[in-house]
């Protein structure tokens, strides 16, 4: 009976062993899970949106690894950034903490906004006004704000909040990316903070990239709480949309 308690305790932890590896292999070098704690990337993404991020697309990093195993420098395969991609990448301030944001710039390109609207390279990004979005804090405080798609140089189409056109971020200087890095903004534009906020983020290091956002698989809006002990915020309509472009 010893051997036997034995060889099964062997068999639970051999078990166990195998499991943890397939799963760290799986969230290193394929997917890995993310939540959206922030309002930062509305209407793109919500508070309470899961998603996966995709690990190969950008090649690897000290950062594809749980806790950031300092195994090279720099990165291995993959490809650059696009401009539109929604990106999780490491706040350069502190790699300890995961930022999401929508890569705008490029190594070489000069980004800079006035009266609200984004300059590329000398020249104003596309936006067409469609409508107003409502904006709920945890409180049930609603803010309207104004709702485009904005068209950046590559086609890629996106939709952008803005209060207004005059807020602190809505006219800046010249932001020129330089190489091994890129500029990235949320698409709530009045709030976020992201790589026009040069003391906080500012150009972000290519190496600092985890991943591509790819699918949302689930999505909850806990403020709605449980229906018979079912949460009752579940966003059905949401779920398996694709994220980055």
């Amino acid at each position: 009976m010893a051997k036997q308690s034995s060889g099964g305790l062997l068999s639970i932890l051999r078990t166990i062993v195998i499991a943890g590896a397939i799963a760290f292999t799986f969230r290193s070098f394929a997917f890995e899970p993310f939540n959206i704690p922030s309002g930062s990337m509305l209407p793109t993404l919500l508070v309470g949106d899961f998603l996966f991020v995709s690990k190969y697309y950008y090649g690897y990093s000290k950062f594809s690894f749980p806790g950031s195993l300092d195994l090279f420098s720099g990165r291995i395969g993959g490809s650059e950034p696009k401009q539109g991609d929604v990106a999780v990448f490491r706040w350069p301030k502190n790699t300890s903490i995961d930022y999401i944001k929508r890569v705008i710039g490029l190594p070489g390109d000069t980004i800079r906004m006035m009266a609200g609207r984004l300059y590329i390279n000398g020249k104003m990004v596309e936006r067409e006004h469609v409508g107003t979005y409502e904006d709920t804090d945890e409180r049930g405080v609603v803010t309207r704000l104004h709702m485009y798609i904005e068209t950046l140089p590559n086609g890629v189409k996106h939709h952008i909040l803005e209060r207004s056109d005059q807020d602190p971020f809505d006219n800046t200087n010249d932001f020129v990316v330089p190489p091994g890095h890129f500029f990235a903004m949320g698409d709530n534009r009045d709030n976020s903070q992201d790589s026009r906020a040069f003391s906080s983020v500012g150009y972000v290091p290519m190496e600092n990239l985890v991943g591509r956002a790819e699918i949302l698989f689930f999505s909850i809006d806990d403020r709605k709480g449980l229906l018979y002990g079912v949460p009752n915020g579940i966003r059905w309509d949401r779920l398996l949309n694709t994220v980055s472009p």
